[in-house]
């Protein structure tokens, strides 16, 4: 067994996408008997505990980009500290949100352990993102100081991708597009060592509605209602039901693409006047998308809401009767995978590294930043109940065939104990 330290600029109680994968893919290694520790950023709120898992807490800088050096710079200190109280295996850094120069990934090469380094998407990529989606005319980038920050100095941070690339032991890519973009951005040495890995979703707390269990229906029904959601057909889980339910989550920034999401309302609601739609996120975005929806005369279809633990969130997934993911850019997107665990189809954007999981045997497809295709598709999914019953079925399949923590657990094992041997 193996004593294997992560560092990750995110994990619970900051439930990021980096985050939720660092916590649940800590949890399983841990249940397959290899002790794991991890260094991430101090938090003024308690962080979960889970068996074989040490969470170590360091100081960093809070300004946008600025941290990940300072993090980085602190995570190192506390990683020599570790390996001398006890000696460390293997290094998992998640990228990009630790910084370190190459200089300093060789430094822990030589002196503690080999270091892998997963590759969650590129400060290049968010960058390209955020120019798209300003091309799709969705918000501003100076209205988010994050957005702001990746714009003005992401090119500058892309050189400890850079040393990442070059200097880890082995690199893993989150998807095979995202393997593709650092060759095409970074231009890795010609025995660079880097393999893909898709991450999985909870299956557990993410599943399909149990409308024979009464606390739960009860549940189900009570969301369905509180939407106006929630004729006949809906409240016993039938997809032939005119009050369907739209459910899109992701932060309410520019690339995650809400603007266009609202431009295809209009034509949803012309051929499904009971739709309605909740957006689930957290973002300076809210105001300004409901003033685009009150302009678009849609704001009595539409609610948005905040961020809601894990237990919400997957009622509001297995409540819904189609996932929309109009993102602009992602390393992987896990948002789909959660929704097909919940056995809820999902309809998103022709490009990878979602086409890699969503097809038209689980979903819809339609082209980047186009509002009416995005409608069309919506359209089509709503009015095919026999065909996204059986996209219940196989999305959830899916899933559980590919896209589990176990599997991303055994898959990570693997690559550890090779670099150890």
């Amino acid at each position: 067994m193996m004593h294997i330290a992560m560092v990750s600029g995110e994990y619970p109680p900051r439930w990021g996408g980096i985050g939720s994968v660092v916590f649940h893919l800590a949890g399983h290694l841990a249940s397959r008997g290899h002790d794991v520790t991890v260094i991430t950023r101090s938090h003024q709120h308690a962080t979960p505990q889970q068996p074989g898992v040490s969470v170590l807490h360091v100081p960093w800088l809070k300004a946008p980009m600025m941290f990940t050096r300072s993090y980085g710079k602190h995570a190192l200190t506390e990683l020599r500290r570790l390996h001398q109280v006890k000696p460390v295996d293997v290094v998992h850094t998640l990228l990009p949100l630790v910084s370190w120069t190459a200089k300093e990934y060789r430094w822990v090469e030589e002196t503690i352990a080999p270091v892998i380094s997963a590759l969650n998407g590129s400060w290049v990529g968010e960058k390209e993102g955020m120019k798209l989606a300003a091309k799709h005319k969705e918000a501003a980038t100076w209205k988010n100081p994050n957005d702001l920050a990746i714009l003005l100095t992401g090119g500058w941070y892309a050189r400890y991708e850079q040393a990442g690339v070059e200097a880890s032991a082995m690199c893993v890519a989150i998807s095979d597009s995202t393997k593709e973009e650092f060759n095409r951005w970074y231009r890795p040495p010609a025995d660079w060592d880097c393999r893909t890995v898709l991450y999985g979703v909870d299956h557990k707390v993410f599943r399909p509605v149990d409308h024979d269990h009464e606390e739960e229906q009860l549940a189900y029904e009570a969301l369905r209602k509180t939407y106006g959601a929630a004729d006949e057909a809906a409240l016993i889980g039938d997809a032939n039901t005119e009050t369907p339910l739209l459910l899109a989550v992701g932060r309410l920034v520019a690339r995650k693409g809400h603007r266009t999401l609202l431009r295809a309302m209009p034509s949803i609601l012309k051929e499904h006047p009971g739709a309605r739609l909740v957006i689930v996120g957290r973002g300076h975005m809210r105001r300004t998308l409901m003033k685009q929806a009150k302009r678009l005369g849609v704001a009595h279809a539409v609610t948005i809401q905040p961020g809601m633990s894990f237990d919400r969130l997957a009622l509001h997934f297995r409540s819904a009767d189609l996932v929309i993911y109009p993102s602009y850019y992602e390393g992987q997107g896990l948002i789909p995978l959660e929704a097909l665990a919940s056995g809820t189809p999902v309809v998103t954007v022709d490009q990878p590294p979602l086409t890699e999981m969503i097809d038209e045997t689980v979903g819809g497809l339609f082209r980047c930043g186009d509002a009416e295709d995005l409608a069309r598709a919506v359209n089509h999914s709503l009015s095919k109940p026999d065909q996204r019953r059986e996209q219940t079925v196989l999305g959830r399949q899916r899933v559980l065939d590919h896209y589990t923590y176990e599997h991303n657990a055994e898959a990570y094992e693997a690559l550890y104990a090779e670099l150890v041997d």
